[in-house]
């Protein structure tokens, strides 16, 4: 992508699970998506850091500090950015009612878009049984997902090589196996029948690292996805409409690799 893409201007936009610390995700496609895209609102709808895996192994290269201070100068620009912490980086919900810098921290809230329309706006790892009562397993989990990410890797490296797209092991196996459909429709339900309790139009929340938007329970259920794999997010357009955008969609080819451009260095020590 060139410098020369237009910005487009949204009314809110809703990123979740960056994973900053996981080996490997998509930042250098997350950062080109924000450099194109301004907001009145930036929610970050949790487990934008990994503090699971910060904890194991300290990762941090040079553009995650290119994303973090992206995302300060469109707070200093007048954006208002709330962070809801997802259960990859509770330790901040120490701070829930504070800011760090122009930035706000709140376990929860509720969206009115430009139609008057309400969306509670949430994480979701509260609704995850398995996150709530049986957090060993949720580790185990994470291991096995770290895993099929890894295999990921060796399988693209071939298909790459034959002309063909990428393609992504969990995602078909969320979509395939029984179970992980089952685990995504009780989620959904448990999200929808909250926001329905609390007397909203709608929910926003992210967590299974699975996009989608539908109404198939009475309740608009939107999720963001991620930006390990499916590099997805939710935009409000000034209509007041929701869009689920695919980022590597709607680039041309396969993403490149990101490099940090000479503005966005860190000066010298």
């Amino acid at each position: 992508m060139t410098d020369s893409r237009e910005t487009r201007f949204v009314r809110a936009m809703f990123i979740s699970d960056v994973h900053l610390g996981m080996k490997p995700i998509r930042v250098g496609q997350l950062i080109e998506f924000l450099r194109c895209h301004d907001a009145e609102t930036i929610y970050l709808v949790g487990d934008i850091l990994d503090g699971w895996r910060l904890a194991k192994a300290w990762h941090w290269p040079a553009e995650y500090n290119v994303l973090i201070q992206l995302l300060l100068d469109k707070a200093n620009a007048g954006a208002r950015i709330v962070y809801l912490p997802g259960n990859h980086d509770e330790f901040l919900r120490e701070y829930l009612g504070t800011y760090f810098g122009e930035v706000e921290l709140v376990d929860r809230t509720v969206h009115t878009t430009a139609t008057g329309k309400t969306y509670l706006v949430i994480h979701g790892d509260q609704f995850d049984v398995v996150v709530m009562n049986a957090k060993w397993l949720a580790h185990v989990g994470d291991w096995a997902y770290n895993a099929a990410l890894r295999v990921n890797i060796a399988i693209n490296w071939v298909r790459r090589r034959l002309g063909l797209q990428y393609w992504s092991l969990s995602a078909w196996a969320k979509q395939k196996v029984k179970n992980a459909v089952s685990v995504i429709g009780r989620f959904e339900e448990a999200l929808v029948h909250e926001a329905r309790e609390s007397g909203v139009d709608g929910v926003i929340c992210g967590h299974i690292h699975f996009a989608d938007m539908h109404d198939r329970l009475g309740i608009h259920y939107i999720n963001t996805g991620d930006w390990v794999e499916s590099c997805t997010a939710i935009v409000e357009t000034p209509e007041g409409n929701f869009e689920l955008i695919k980022w590597t969609e709607m680039v041309a080819g396969e993403p490149r690799k990101f490099r940090i451009r000479r503005a966005d260095r860190p000066a010298a020590m």
